[in-house]
């Protein structure tokens, strides 16, 4: 005698795979949600000029070259834990300093070599990029990029 599955049967593990799968959508969904409501970035505070520094990494398009976070080009080194890899993460005025040093020191115009662009920033915009940095710095990534050199 042959096994043979009614339409019944196959209805009911329709069903019941259909409920089970549903009910691990939902769970997971709340738990991501959870999580990113609760420890990515809610004790971060998004000030004005963290703000500003974003709009100036986007009006720049650091994002063409720089990685932000796993984001972006691989051209440049990554930004998304830049502040640590320093040693300033703790201190946003030599954060500004470091930033502005490094991005100053940046040669230009030598053909065949990876340039840093010269931007031209005045000091309060330094500063707000260096913001940004340190904000971004404190996201809670799990690990991710998996970058510890600089």
């Amino acid at each position: 005698m042959r096994d043979v599955m009614t339409k019944s049967m196959a209805r009911n593990i329709f069903y019941g795979g259909s409920l089970f799968f549903i009910l691990i959508f939902i769970g997971l969904s709340f738990h991501s949600h959870r999580y990113i409501v609760n420890t990515s970035t809610a004790d971060m505070p998004l000030t004005d000029s963290v703000a500003a520094g974003k709009h100036i990494w986007e009006k720049h398009a650091c994002i063409n070259c720089h990685t932000i976070l796993g984001e972006g080009a691989y051209f440049a080194p990554e930004l998304g834990n830049v502040m640590t890899r320093w040693g300033v993460a703790d201190d946003p005025e030599a954060a500004m300093e470091v930033l502005k040093g490094w991005m100053e020191a940046m040669p230009t115009g030598i053909e065949g070599r990876r340039q840093m662009p010269n931007f031209g920033l005045s000091d309060e915009e330094y500063r707000e990029l260096a913001d940004f940095l340190l904000w971004t710095n404190k996201i809670r990534t799990q690990g991710w990029p998996p970058n510890d050199a600089g």
